[in-house]
Parts: structure tokens; sequence; C-alpha cells
């Protein structure tokens, strides 16, 4: 068969730009909770209590960074990807021509890339995560919208079942068990020195911790939490695209009904979740587990009520043109994604300035400011030369086997 057609990616005229916008605004958003993984321990990002100061303005950007950020952006990205591998599938076969080939290899660079991510810069790699279930998401992009948004809560849930069962089961734990969680959940002094000594350290030290992390994110950690939620929501992202959702066709009541009743329990679930876990003083026993749960099922109606307001705004004649900045940052989301990475790295490690565990929460939303804004700024200002960024650039070379004009023709 002739593939030539097929080895065509969507050109800027064919794109939808309220998924360019929307993703623009999820990869900007998801620094606001990676910036914590940059600049501190691991263990500060599920247990705040585990690092670093938790009073004033320290504890109030916390807050506000949990109930606004935390797991929301993820959600609407892996919202978005499922649409992606709908709307890839759906332009090929709407030719005639087989989907399966290009969704595979796409997915396969996608591992490699993030593979290399995790390994090389940081533990913290969405990418494989996403290239693994995409694999079994593509298979369901048939099926109606209405069993694809079932099917994937249900998917979706399972964390929260796995979570409850480990909850609940662990007093039954053995004492190495219990104490390998501890260590996760709230290290030791000894411990927390050895993960700062290596990541103010050089490029080699730092192995010492990326890689175990990484691995554990990848295998045990993913079967228990990224790898249920992101697979489900790529599915629900499935059926929002199917049902226009996405593509900002749906009504503006719609689209106001989604954002108020996404808010509306969302926000008042997470806040509660707040309040009982810092009056269990974020026990291992209960915040790891039970207490986790308020966010885990909040975060999903708040990102359905950005979702919703995004909408609205692209929508809005009169607010569309605050939107274009958006869109090139989302047009460019891997870039972005790897450059807040390098950004990111070089300021806290040590093979750059070597701030990593230095700097408050307060402080850190400013980088985060200061990183919006360069993004806001450079990536409308590339895409005026350039048709994607270099990392897309690359992905869709590999993925469409023939290398892709770069420039834009004048």
């Amino acid at each position: 068969m002739n593939n030539t057609k097929i080895n065509v990616p969507i050109v800027p005229s064919e794109r939808i730009i309220s998924l360019d916008v929307l993703r623009g605004f999820a990869i900007l958003g998801i620094l606001i909770m990676n910036i914590q993984s940059f600049s501190m321990v691991g263990a500060a990002y599920t247990n705040p209590t585990a690092y670093g100061s938790l009073v004033g303005l320290n504890k109030w950007v916390w807050i506000l960074s949990h109930i606004f950020a935390d797991q929301k952006f993820l959600s609407i990205f892996s919202i978005l990807f499922g649409a992606g591998i709908v709307l890839l599938a759906s332009k090929a076969e709407s030719k005639g021509l087989p989907s399966a080939g290009l969704h595979y290899r796409r997915t396969f660079w996608l591992f490699v890339i993030g593979m290399m991510h995790a390994y090389l810069l940081w533990h913290g790699d969405i990418l494989v995560a996403y290239s693994i279930c995409a694999i079994l998401a593509y298979l369901f992009r048939k099926i109606i919208p209405k069993k694809l948004l079932i099917i994937g809560i249900l998917v979706f849930s399972v964390s929260s079942f796995l979570y409850f069962f480990f909850g609940w089961s662990m007093p039954y734990w053995p004492k190495e068990s219990v104490q390998g969680a501890m260590n996760y959940w709230n290290p030791g002094i000894e411990r927390i020195s050895a993960e700062i000594s290596a990541y103010r350290g050089g490029w080699l030290e730092q192995m010492s911790h990326r890689i175990p992390t990484s691995v554990a994110f990848q295998t045990f950690i993913f079967f228990i939490f990224p790898g249920w939620r992101a697979g489900g929501l790529m599915l629900v992202g499935m059926a929002f695209y199917k049902w226009g959702v996405l593509s900002a066709k749906c009504s503006k009541r719609f689209y106001y009904t989604l954002m108020s009743t996404g808010f509306v329990i969302g926000i008042p679930m997470i806040a509660y979740g707040i309040v009982r876990n810092f009056a269990e003083n974020w026990s291992i026993k209960y915040s790891m587990f039970f207490g986790s749960q308020y966010n885990y099922w909040g975060s999903l109606f708040v990102a359905f009520g950005y979702i919703g307001l995004i909408m609205l705004i692209c929508k809005s004649e009169v607010l569309k043109k605050l939107t274009r900045p958006f869109a090139a940052v989302g047009r460019m989301a891997l870039t972005n994604y790897l450059m807040q990475t390098i950004i990111c790295i070089t300021i806290f490690y040590g093979h750059g300035f070597g701030l990593f565990g230095k700097v408050e929460r307060t402080q850190q939303i400013l980088f985060v400011f200061g990183i919006w804004i360069f993004q806001l700024i450079i990536s409308p200002i590339w895409l005026r030369y350039f048709k994607f960024g270099p990392a897309e650039w690359l992905w869709r070379t590999l993925s469409y086997l023939k290398i892709q004009p770069m420039r834009n023709r004048k």
C-alpha cells in the first residue's frame, strides 16, 4: 500500500486551536508541582511535612498549589493524550490508510525520549508512563464515547482500590515493608542528606539517586498509581474528543455547567482533605493511603472545571487573542516540557547552580513565573520561523519515517 499520504503530519491550518490552548495551559501548569520535585527531596512532593518550611507564606503556597495544581494539569494532559490518539488515527483512517503503524512508531519513540529524559535528566518523567498506557489505549479508540467514559472512570478507580487495600492491610505488613514505606513517606536525616548530596553533586553523582528512583517509578509505582490514572484518563479524553468537548464545539451552557460543577465539587473535596491530613499530622497510616484520595478524585473534577473554563475562553471573541501564546506553548508541548527540565536541573542540580534543597516554596513559585513568561514569549517567536518545536520535529521525523520540513515558508 502507498503510505506517502500518511507521512504528512497535521499542518497548522488543520490544527484544532482549542486543543493547543488547553495543552499549553496544562504544560505550564504542571511546572507548579514539578518545581517541588526539581528543587526539594522527593518525599516533600507527597508529604509536605517531610522537608522544608510549612508555615506562613510557604504553607499557603503549598495549600494553593495542592488545591489548584497537584494532579490537575497532569489529568488534563492525560485527557489530551487520549484525544490525540483518536485524532491522529481518525485522520489516517479517513484516507483509507492504516493507523496502527503510525501510532506505535510514535509511541515507541516517545518511550525512547522518556527513558532518556528519566535516566539522563530527571526521574520525574511522565512520558514513559504515557507511552506504555498508549499501547493499550489505542485499542479502545473505536468504542462509543459513553462506554469510553465509563471504562475510563473504572480504570481510573483501580488505583483508589489499591490504595484503600494497602491502607487497610498495612497493620499486617512485614516490618521491612512498613519501614520501606516510612523511608519513602518521611525519610530520616541520613536519607535526606544523601539525596541532597547526590543532586548537589555532578551529573554522575546524581545517578545514585536518579536511576533507582526512575526504576521504581516505572515499575512498582506505575502499577499502583500513574498507570491506572493516566490510562483511564486517556479513555476519558477519547470520549471528550468524540463529543466535541475539547474542540470547543459544545454550547456555552455546557461549558459553564462543566466548569461550575467541577470547581464546586472538586475544590471543597480537596480542601476538606487538607484539613483532615493536617488533623492526622500527615501520618503514614492515614495520609499516605486514605488521605490522598480526596485530591485523587477532587483533582479530576477541578481538571474538568479547567477544561470548561478554557473552552469558554476559546469561544469568546473578546478573549481569543489572549489564547495565542498558550496555543504556541501547546504546539511545542514536548519541547517546552523538556525545556522546563533542562532549565530547572540547571538551576537546582550540582552541574548548574546547585540550589537543590535550599529554595523554599515561596521562592520556587517565583522560578515558575519566570519560566512561564519565558516560554510564553519564546514559543510564538519560534513558531514564526519554524513549523515545529525541535523535539516535535525529531519525534515526527522518526514517527512518519520522513524528514519533516522545519522552516516556515515566507
